[in-house]
């Protein structure tokens, strides 16, 4: 089965940025997460489709 989410700090090892970068990413909304529980996860396809625009767009 393969994850549906990852935690902001995952993400921000994936993008190759800092913690502190994927948080503020994530408060602003250019990196799209959801709360559960209290806690931030971004959703896979979510950051899929992110990267998939931003790499049309170059």
């Amino acid at each position: 089965m393969e994850r549906l989410t990852y935690s902001v700090t995952e993400v921000a090892e994936l993008l190759g940025i800092s913690r502190a970068s994927a948080y503020t990413h994530v408060r602003t909304g250019l990196i799209p997460s959801v709360t559960l529980g209290g806690r931030i996860v971004v959703p896979r396809r979510a950051l899929e489709l992110m990267l998939d625009v931003e790499q049309k767009a170059s």
